[in-house]
């Protein structure tokens, strides 16, 4: 579990918080979710934010793509990257490092076929074994910002 905290904003914007968002609930969102915005750092500095088709499994996003895409170019460099839900009024934004995961294990591979699933509607089904060769990628959070009503609950959560 992560540590639960209050982000650092400015006097006047949230002096009174009254709640927290709880772990489980930002969880949920991240399993349920079905976009995701990226944002990398292109060698030059410049940001590279791009929507991303993700499973949360174990604490962590896994998406797949392309060894030759923009970001998969920037995280080689600069592994820092944002993750952020679609939603501005319940906000989750995530902070850490995206690099390339290993080869799944055979079990891994199925979980992470099954946790894909959600997007079958949009035709994407991958195979177990479509990994072996790379082009899956691993978010790990360092740090959490979420909020369902901004002036009442602003949490932020850290990873060790």
């Amino acid at each position: 579990m992560p540590k639960v905290s209050r982000p650092q904003l400015p006097k006047g914007y949230v002096d009174a918080p009254i709640s927290e968002v709880p772990w489980e609930y930002v969880e949920e969102r991240l399993t349920t979710s079905k976009h995701y915005w990226m944002c990398s750092v292109r060698p030059n500095g410049r940001p590279h934010v791009v929507p991303r088709w993700a499973v949360y499994l174990d604490g962590k996003l896994y998406y797949d793509g392309s060894p030759e895409t923009r970001h998969a170019r920037n995280i080689l460099e600069n592994p820092n990257t944002t993750v952020n839900l679609e939603d501005g009024q319940k906000a989750i934004i995530l902070e850490g490092i995206s690099i390339p995961a290993p080869k799944p294990t055979p079990e891994f591979a199925q979980r992470l076929v099954a946790a894909f699933r959600k997007y079958a509607e949009d035709g994407y089904t991958p195979e177990a074994t479509q990994w072996d060769e790379g082009g899956l990628y691993v978010f790990t959070p360092r740090q959490c910002l979420a909020w369902t009503i901004f002036f009442e609950n602003p949490t932020k959560f850290i990873f060790d």
